[in-house]
């Protein structure tokens, strides 16, 4: 099966390239360039890839011209701005990146006449963040207050109405949350943030230590999506589903940083960040039963197993060790379970 990635050169991306590879698949990939430093870059993965390709997706010739270039069988739509602070820094790009950007992904796989399964991503902040305790189901109210949300519950909406009004391949949309691994670079998020501190001696300051996240490991998070494509493709995977850990794995902000920094050795885990920063939700979390009971999918990792296997990552590449070893060690771990 060969797939096509949009977005391959980011931490998901990346990752999931590595785990289609081991399963045996082709892989190519649609993206802008990687970071210096990103795990796309330190693992030297374009060595791997039938197709490693530089193109915007807010450029709908130039997309459609590599769809039909590549052929793919399957297409995984992950390529979006994904931060919440630069929604706020860059609200027009966000916009545009994650709406229209996703229509042109729609618009470019028509082309391709044999395309078998199509999956766009979005986010757990497609919901409209009412303060539910418990977590939202794939029936609710979409929103968004920052521009980030609301672009992906705009793209979430966009893509439903797509399904519904225009012949495409069966095409489904895959909602997950707070996902955490080794090799994630990107500012003002909790892991990259612990880390560098970490490596440099210094206590990690926290914005918002309260705030409760449904953290899953990139690879629960992946094997979800690459779940509901063997399902499309057995012709019952259609309509939004969420990935997301159960209740017992959800914790805080805090909760993760203590754990990070008795993994790492830290001399404080540690300190409540008192500047003021743009709103984000306090409260988010998914509930993913239809995953569960009509899928069949399920974590592979507890909590306590999410954190170590991603800090011992990190902490395994700053003393010297191989990125592409070490991602391939938990790759090949996790596939044993």
């Amino acid at each position: 099966m060969h797939f096509l990635i949009t977005g391959h050169t980011g931490f998901k991306g990346s990752w999931l390239s590595l785990l289609l590879r081991e399963r045996g698949h082709q892989v190519s990939g649609i993206s802008l360039d990687p970071d210096v430093n990103a795990h796309y870059t330190i693992t030297g993965m374009s060595d791997i890839l039938e197709n490693d390709i530089r193109c915007d997706i807010r450029h709908l010739g130039d997309l459609q011209d590599h769809f039909m270039a590549v052929n793919p069988d399957v297409v995984i739509h992950l390529a979006a701005q994904a931060l919440v602070g630069n929604s706020y820094k860059d609200p027009i790009n966000t916009f545009a990146t994650n709406v229209q950007g996703t229509i042109n992904v729609l618009k470019a796989s028509q082309m391709i006449k044999e395309l078998k399964a199509q999956i766009i991503i979005t986010t757990d902040k497609v919901y409209k963040n009412i303060g539910k305790q418990s977590g939202y189901s794939e029936t609710e109210a979409l929103g968004g207050n920052d521009p980030y949300s609301a672009s992906k519950a705009m793209a979430d909406i966009a893509t439903q109405s797509w399904i519904f009004s225009f012949e495409n391949a069966p095409t489904a949309i895959a909602r997950a949350g707070n996902v955490i691994g080794g090799g994630d670079v990107c500012a003002d998020r909790l892991i990259p943030d612990l880390v560098k501190s970490y490596s440099l001696g210094l206590t990690p300051r926290l914005r918002a230590p309260n705030s409760v996240r449904p953290w899953q490991h990139v690879l629960d998070c992946l094997n979800g999506y690459l779940t509901l494509v063997h399902a499309i493709l057995e012709g019952k995977g259609s309509g939004p589903w969420n990935f997301g850990p159960d209740e017992t794995q959800i914790r805080t902000v805090a909760d993760v940083s203590e754990i990070a920094g008795e993994i790492w050795g830290a001399k404080q885990s540690w300190e409540k960040d008192e500047e003021q920063h743009p709103h984000e939700a306090s409260l988010l979390l998914l509930n993913a039963n239809k995953a569960r009971t009509e899928l069949g999918w399920h974590d592979k990792l507890s909590f306590d197993e999410s954190i170590k296997w991603t800090i011992n990552w990190y902490k395994n590449v700053y003393e010297g060790k191989n990125p592409l070893e070490e991602t391939m060690k938990n790759i090949r771990e996790f596939e044993s379970r």
